[in-house]
């Protein structure tokens, strides 16, 4: 039987708002503190459309993330990405990646993947069992 995986994408955001999580669908998220962001970012320090997550998909069919510093027509942000304490214009986004947009505002991408199985129904030959106590059998004990 073939194992077939499941992913779910996240986005933890801590911000001026506090903790929130964001699922991970669409083929691209725009972040920034603009009202019409797909993940609004509440902060002064963050740009308009700050970054944009481009999915990529893997030969397996399976997908991640790549997040890009800017907008999705390439006007970069002001404060530019730290991922992982590093300053990077782009980056294929791994399991629990942190992303720093500014001064207290931060993401940590989340990957869960988990195996899906198949059910198997259940076999003909156990559906009409009785069980029988031995000692109402007239087995012997011992």
């Amino acid at each position: 039987m073939a194992r077939k995986s499941h992913q779910d994408h996240f986005l933890l955001v801590e911000d001026d708002k506090g903790q929130r999580q964001f699922a991970l669908q669409n083929a691209t998220h725009v972040i920034g503190r603009d009202r019409q962001c797909d993940i609004r970012l509440a902060s002064h320090f963050v740009s308009r459309e700050h970054a944009t997550l481009r999915q990529q998909t893997q030969a397996d069919g399976s997908y991640s993330y790549e997040i890009i510093d800017g907008s999705p027509d390439g006007r970069r942000s002001s404060n530019g990405l730290l991922i992982n304490g590093r300053k990077l214009q782009s980056h294929r986004l791994q399991n629990q990646d942190v992303i720093v947009f500014g001064p207290s505002v931060k993401a940590t991408y989340l990957k869960l993947e988990r195996d899906i199985h198949d059910t198997i129904p259940p076999c003909d030959e156990f559906e009409d069992i009785t069980l029988i106590n031995p000692r109402t059998a007239g087995v012997p004990e011992g």
